[in-house]
C-alpha cells in the first residue's frame, strides 16, 4: 500500500490533496478488512496515477475515525478537496469501488 494515513498526516495527505483520495479505515484484527485488503491493493495499483489510495488504522488513529463517524470497519471514504463525496461500509466487490472512482475522479 502506497499511503498510510494517520491522525498526524490526514490533513496534509488527504484533505489538502488536489486529487481524489480513497481512504480505507481498517484494523488488523478485523476479518472483513482482511478480505477487502487485496481488492484495495489492486485498485491502488490500477489507479495510482489518478487516485491516492491509502489505509488508516482505526486503533492507531482514533481521532480521525471518530471525526468521520466511522463506527463499522471496513469503511471506505472517497474524499476530494477536503469533502467526503461518498462512503461505503463493509466489503464490496472491486467493480463497485472502481465504478465509484470513475464517477468521482
Amino acid at each position: 500500500m502506497k499511503f498510510k494515513f494517520t491522525d498526524e498526516n490526514f490533513e496534509a495527505e488527504v484533505l489538502k490533496s488536489n486529487q481524489l483520495v480513497l481512504v480505507d479505515f481498517y484494523a488488523d484484527w478485523c476479518g472483513p478488512c482482511k478480505m477487502l485488503a487485496p481488492t484495495i491493493e489492486v485498485v491502488a495499483e490500477e489507479y495510482k496515477d489518478v487516485v491516492k489510495v491509502g489505509k488508516l488504522n482505526v486503533d492507531e488513529s482514533p481521532k480521525t475515525a471518530e471525526k468521520y463517524r466511522v463506527m463499522t470497519i471496513p469503511t471506505l471514504l472517497f474524499i476530494k478537496n477536503g469533502q467526503v463525496l461518498d462512503t461505503v461500509v463493509g466489503v464490496i466487490p472491486k467493480a463497485q469501488i472502481t465504478e465509484k472512482l470513475e464517477k468521482l475522479k
